[in-house]
């Protein structure tokens, strides 16, 4: 589990292709890693990946094509938000989130708003349905909170430390985003069908 409150800004370096998907390097930046073993998990802009190698400057992973297929990223070059598995004892300061990318969305509407961005995107309809006002929602694994739903499109408000944190700061209309939502309203949905055929 994670808490959505990146830690550090990393880059993706080489890509291997594998016979189940491939093996990705990931440039750790200033993320520490001392204590970063072989078999940890690591968020990367959202994606939950296991620890398989320590390289000089950073970390490799492999990525199974159905990670590839469900999520954007992964690109040469790439700049991604990264963290690390959350610890019993550490602060919850974000959201609980699982780092299993639930669909990837568009940016829609990036605008300034004083200080802070104004960011809406546009879900997948599968998905949409589980985001809610004022609900969490999880951006290539940044937590934010939900301020305006309206149909499959949802906006969210960016800070200044926000963006200066985490990738975030150079979305652009158009671009793919990864979307986790909040793993509460999924479990809510599955009781419920459970419920109703009961009753």
């Amino acid at each position: 589990m994670f808490t959505g409150i990146i830690q550090a800004v990393g880059r993706v370096g080489e890509l291997k292709p594998t016979l189940g998907g491939m093996r990705v390097t990931i440039d750790a930046g200033a993320l520490p890693l001392a204590d970063v073993k072989i078999g940890d998990s690591i968020a990367i802009d959202g994606i939950c990946l296991t620890v398989v190698a320590r390289v000089a400057h950073g970390l490799e992973f492999d990525v199974s094509n159905e990670t590839l297929s469900c999520a954007a990223g992964f690109k040469q070059g790439a700049v991604v938000n990264l963290e690390k598995a959350l610890r019993l004892a550490d602060r919850l300061d974000g959201h609980l989130v699982s780092g299993h990318v639930d669909g990837v969305g568009s940016v829609v509407r990036f605008d300034a708003a004083g200080d802070n961005r104004r960011l809406v995107v546009d879900a997948p309809a599968e998905i949409a349905k589980y985001i809610a006002r004022k609900g969490s929602v999880g951006l290539n694994g940044v937590s934010l909170t939900v301020n305006a739903v309206e149909h499959t499109r949802f906006e969210v408000n960016l800070i200044p430390h926000t963006l200066g944190a985490t990738t975030l700061h150079s979305l652009a209309v158009g671009m793919k985003i990864n979307i986790e939502v909040d793993t509460l309203a999924r479990y809510a949905e599955r009781l419920s069908q459970f419920t109703d055929k009961s009753s």
